[in-house]
């Protein structure tokens, strides 16, 4: 059975402007000439495809106690996860946790997986658990198998090692990716689920932010011939220009600024050369509200404020854990007084708003805030796109709507698409079957969607080294095709090797994603699919395009965005 999810770009743009949709979205105005068309009749296009989303030092977050591996130097093999290990593993004991929220005795947790590997198993049996996905053992906990480098790791299902090597990064230079940003990330939460041997300092999310920023400094500094951080757009077209790889440094934490000054603070990591960043990442902080998505940090928000809303159940069907929803499974909390200056003052220094994380409610404040600042820019760096995803990831607040879609569009902004895909809705008009789950052949349904039907400017938003399993390969034994239940990734993996089109020729075909160095076998085997991958090779372009219409000046709007198209959607039954 085949159910089609046709949605006409008329009956989609008439609920936006009409209000009648949750996270409408209008404006009276009408678009002026982009700027980065003016832009490009001044600079010629720079070459090269952007990864817009990439956490290279995250080594040295969570207190430098999960990932193993340097993005410098020599790979080494590793401990395997026998104790005492000293990374991938949770603390063996984190029932006390379940203690700073006594009052929540009647509800029960433990028939949430994740929570249950948590708080009722720990060590390293509750760490293998918090790494499995459909189609994987995972690297985390007791990982015997992935202890030498080159066989168990880095593949696709790599969470807990390196992804970011500077081998692999320079090999994805080599071969077109010209563009990179590189986020600075932590979580004190997560670090708190650690054993305190496996930490290098006590958790502090800026500290290790601080310090992450340091690091790619230092990185570039000792590689001149290669690679240098940009600073600003005219930066970044020279370092380009002159076949160098230019990093581009932000912010990715859920304690932004700890409790410091905001605006003294915001100054502060400028000066660090921080150029994007994201007010509002897994929690609930002063600046705005968070999508929710992810057990784990519904229960990180729980240990805040002890809120258990029964209005929606998104942790489980009954109830919502930390966060104040709506009947709809929403979060409730937009972006603050502080989070509006917070983001004026971003703009008033011509720095990059990255909207991935931001609750709905919030992206309809940044996109209010954006429309009075002439339609300064916004973006989002990685994503999934809501109405292509299958129906369990498509339920998530984290996904992006087409309703935002507009919103970016109409800003100048762009979308960093996942490379994290599991199984998804096919789109017809791409022309690529969708029979590999998880594989280059879904990431494909969504690009095209992107491409074809949302007409957004998008960019590689990989997400590596950031707990993300990515994507999976066509053939091999390591995963093949495994976002579909079993018996079905089975017949799809032999379908690949009847009917093709072959192989790539480098680990890709039978690790996927495996680390930075294979974006470009993804793009190739794209091709291969007969997908047009034009538009995300030449997406540093279009990030330095966006970059220079928050430079200003702007004139208006970038672009009506009224040709919104989601038909063609369909949904295989299983």
């Amino acid at each position: 059975m085949i159910r089609s999810l046709k949605t006409s770009s008329i009956a989609l743009l008439a609920a936006l402007s009409s209000g009648c949709d949750a996270g409408a979205i209008s404006s009276a105005d009408a678009p002026d000439a982009p700027l980065g068309e003016e832009r490009a009749a001044l600079s010629p296009p720079v070459a090269g495809f952007a990864e817009i989303h990439h956490h290279m030092m995250a080594e040295q977050a969570f207190g430098g106690g999960w990932l193993h591996g340097s993005h410098a130097g020599s790979l080494h093999d590793c401990d395997g996860g026998l104790p005492p290990s000293d990374h991938a593993r949770v603390r063996q004991d984190l029932s006390s946790l379940l203690d700073l929220c006594p009052d929540a005795e009647g509800f029960d947790m433990s028939s949430v997986p994740v929570l249950n590997a948590l708080f009722w198993l720990g060590g390293a049996v509750g760490s293998e658990l918090i790494g499995q996905t459909q189609g994987t053992d995972g690297d985390t906990g007791l990982h015997l198998g992935r202890r030498r480098v080159g066989s168990g790791w880095p593949r696709w299902d790599t969470i807990a090692h390196q992804q970011s090597w500077e081998g692999w990064v320079r090999d994805a230079h080599d071969r077109g990716l010209n563009l990179v940003v590189v986020s600075a990330v932590s979580n004190d939460f997560l670090c708190s689920l650690l054993p305190a041997r496996n930490l290098e300092r006590p958790c502090d999310e800026m500290a290790d932010v601080e310090l992450q920023i340091q690091m790619v400094h230092r990185f570039a500094a000792e590689r001149p011939d290669w690679v240098e951080v940009a600073l600003s757009p005219a930066d970044a077209r020279r370092i380009i220009g002159a076949g160098k790889l230019a990093v581009v440094i932000a912010i990715e934490t859920s304690n932004l600024f700890g409790s410091r000054d905001a605006l003294s603070e915001l100054d502060r990591f400028h000066a660090m050369g921080v150029r994007s960043l994201q007010p509002v990442h897994q929690l609930d902080n002063r600046f705005g509200g968070a999508a929710l998505h992810n057990p784990i940090f519904q229960f990180a928000q729980f240990t805040k404020n002890c809120h258990v809303d029964l209005d929606c159940g998104v942790t489980t069907e009954a109830f919502t854990l930390g966060f104040d929803v709506d009947e709809s499974c929403r979060n409730t909390r937009g972006l603050t007084d502080e989070g509006r200056q917070l983001l004026q003052a971003m703009m008033d220094r011509g720095m990059l708003i990255d909207l991935a994380h931001l609750s709905e409610r919030g992206v309809r404040d940044a996109y209010a805030l954006a429309e009075r600042n002439t339609y300064y820019p916004l973006y989002i760096s990685h994503g999934h796109l809501r109405e292509v995803m299958n129906p369990e990831l498509a339920d998530d607040e984290k996904t992006t709507p087409a309703w935002a879609i507009q919103a970016i569009r109409r800003t100048g902004g762009m979308f960093g698409l996942r490379t994290a895909h599991d199984q998804t809705r096919a789109y017809t008009p791409s022309g690529v079957e969708n029979n590999c789950q998880g594989s280059s052949r879904s990431f494909a349904q969504a690009y095209e969607f992107g491409r074809q039907g949302l007409k957004v400017p998008m960019a590689f938003g990989a997400d590596l080294n950031g707990f993300i399993q990515q994507t999976r390969p066509r053939f091999g034994s390591n995963g093949a095709c495994s976002a579909a239940p079993e018996g079905q990734a089975l017949t799809q993996a032999v379908a690949q090797q009847v009917s093709g089109p072959g192989r790539v020729g480098t680990d890709f075909d039978e690790k996927g994603l495996a680390h930075i160095g294979h974006l470009p076998d993804l793009l190739t085997d794209l091709d291969h699919l007969g997908v047009d991958t034009a538009a995300l090779r030449s997406s540093a372009e279009t990030f330095l395009r966006m970059w220079e219409r928050a430079a200003g000046p702007r004139a208006g709007m970038a672009d009506a965005a009224n040709d919104i198209d989601t038909a063609g959607i369909v949904d295989a039954a299983l």
